[in-house]
Parts: structure tokens; sequence; C-alpha cells
């Protein structure tokens, strides 16, 4: 059985909603709210377990990415941020959040990425240089630190936060358990 849902404490103050990117549909039983940093370790171990979640429970899982950049140990965490939110403005941020995550490691140089996705490189260009997504990138980390949010990844599921192992069955098993209660509480 999964861990109880009780704790106010635990409890995701600032809820989803239309300023957020999600994958899934908004009908999904299950929300996996995720504060994620695109330079973090941590978070690019979880990227292929998220992906197999998306895989596994289809149209019962909605993920929601938001930014927690932590610029004192990523320097490039910010810029990736921002090149996510450029590459959404034309339509292709899960696009750019996916190959942010998969070529973690070379995040100096974004725009080799707006090429690969064939974004209009002068618009993305200004978009970064104009630091446009700044204030959007900030509002993200600073909800993240009033839900209690001290690194990342962090995850909330249905708004609740989970405390579990970065595994794939111990999330899985999770999700679940919030599907569960999501149902026989419709």
């Amino acid at each position: 059985m999964g861990r109880r849902y009780n704790s106010v404490m635990d409890d995701l103050l600032i809820p989803v909603g239309s300023d957020d990117h999600s994958r899934g549909p908004e009908t999904a039983a299950v929300t996996l709210l995720e504060y994620g940093d695109y330079e973090c370790p941590y978070c690019g171990r979880a990227f292929p377990i998220l992906k197999q979640l998306r895989e596994t429970l289809g149209d019962e899982l909605r993920i929601v990415y938001r930014h927690f950049p932590q610029n004192n140990v990523h320097p490039h965490a910010s810029v990736a941020a921002q090149a996510a939110e450029a590459a959404g403005a034309q339509g292709k941020f899960w696009p750019m959040h996916d190959l942010l995550f998969e070529h973690q490691d070379e995040l100096a140089d974004v725009m080799k990425y707006a090429i690969k996705l064939e974004l209009e490189l002068y618009r993305f260009e200004a978009d970064l240089s104009s630091e446009r997504f700044a204030d959007k990138i900030r509002f993200d980390h600073e909800g993240g630190v009033r839900n209690g949010v001290r690194k990342t990844p962090t995850f909330f599921i249905n708004g609740k936060l989970y405390n579990g192992p970065l595994e794939y069955e111990a999330l899985l098993r999770e999700i679940k358990t919030a599907s569960e209660i999501a149902h026989r509480s419709r």
C-alpha cells in the first residue's frame, strides 16, 4: 500500500494552472508535478523514469514541469530554463525540455538545440538575451520555495509531496495509489 496523503505541510500551495507546462490530459487521474533543474544530475536520473511512467500509464498520468534552477551549483541551469521557455513560445517546450535532459552535460550552447528543433533562431536568441522568461522562471522557483522545495527533483503527486525513492517501481506504486484514491472520489 502507498503512503498516507494527510499532512497539510505536504500539500502543494500553488495548484497546477494554465501557465504550467504539462504532458498528458488535464482529465488524467494523476498529476505528477516536478520541480526540476536541467543541470541537476538527479533530475537527469529522473528523466528516463518519468518517460517510462508516461509510456506505462498513458492517459492516466499528466506530468507537469516547473523550473527550480539551482544557480549556486549549476551555472547553466537558468539559461537552460530560459531556452525551454523560449522554445515553448514557439510551441516546442517539451522537445527542448527533452533535449536539455538528454544532453545535460552540454548546456553551455543551447543554440544548437534551437537549430535542431528548427526554431526561428532570431526570435529564440532575442528571447534569451532579453531574459523575457526570467519572471516565469523566478515565479516557478519562488513557488517551489513556498512549497518547501529545497532540492531537485521534488515531486508532488496529486498535490501531495512525494518523499519516496527516485525509482520507477516506487513512483509507479505511489501513482497507482493516487489513481485509486482519485477514482474512488469521483
